[in-house]
């Protein structure tokens, strides 16, 4: 379980405040796919930033699991992130790594062993349709292929939950449709999906939840909502 109670993040530059959020409250339930829609600057990212404990809020409190996520000290934030895939829309790839290397350098900084690693990385590769290219480099990579190897990549750990931060912003429709069907499908695997997108036609083709925010505030929250801004 997410549950965002009440939080307002403010950013303090120059003389003028800017608010971020105003008083979100909203909770995402164990294997949800929940869309989080609005404008360039209505809030989203800000969302997730504060959902991983990259920012704390100005007031509020996020709790996952029940554990409250701005309490946690600083050595248990790694554990916690752990729970936590993000993939963002300029990839982030490591561009001297091949797609198999980036994806197992996860398990490497989490100190698995190189027996786990080579299982587990074969694994999501063929689920996100990349074992061909695993020895491809990014940019030897469509947008589309570079797209799901970040999903590979925050899968490898198995985490709880995804943060997908616009991951199609940079693609054209057909890798679009393919990324949505990938994160559709980890979905229906269990795992709890927050997308962040202003894509009208993602949205409507969902038919599922949608949190839309505008100017930092929810003004709409629908189990099976449309993109109506």
């Amino acid at each position: 379980m997410i549950n965002f109670q009440n939080i307002t993040k403010i950013y303090k530059t120059g003389t003028c405040p800017i608010v971020a959020l105003k008083d979100v409250s909203f909770s995402v339930n164990p294997g949800e796919f929940v869309s989080v829609v609005g404008r360039s600057g209505a809030g989203k990212t800000t969302l997730f930033k504060l959902l991983l404990a990259e920012e704390k809020p100005t007031s509020g409190s996020i709790y996952v699991d029940e554990a409250d996520v701005h309490s946690l000290r600083a050595s248990q934030l790694p554990y916690f992130r752990r729970k936590v895939g993000v993939v963002f829309q300029d990839y982030k790839l490591l561009e001297s790594k091949t797609v198999y290397e980036n994806v197992a350098y996860v398990l490497e900084v989490m100190g698995s062993l190189e027996k786990d690693i080579s299982k587990d990385v074969p694994k999501v590769l063929e689920l996100t349709g990349l074992s061909e290219r695993a020895d491809n480099f990014p940019e030897e990579l469509s947008g589309g292929e570079k797209q799901r190897a970040a999903i590979a990549r925050a899968l490898i750990h198995r985490p709880d939950v995804i943060l997908a931060d616009e991951p199609t912003g940079n693609l054209d429709p057909f890798h679009t449709k393919e990324i949505i069907r990938l994160l559709d499908r980890v979905n229906q695997m269990g795992t709890t999906v927050l997308l962040a997108t202003h894509n009208q036609d993602v949205i409507n083709a969902l038919e599922k939840r949608v949190i839309t925010l505008e100017e930092g505030k929810v003004i709409r929250d629908e189990e099976r909502g449309r993109f109506t801004l």
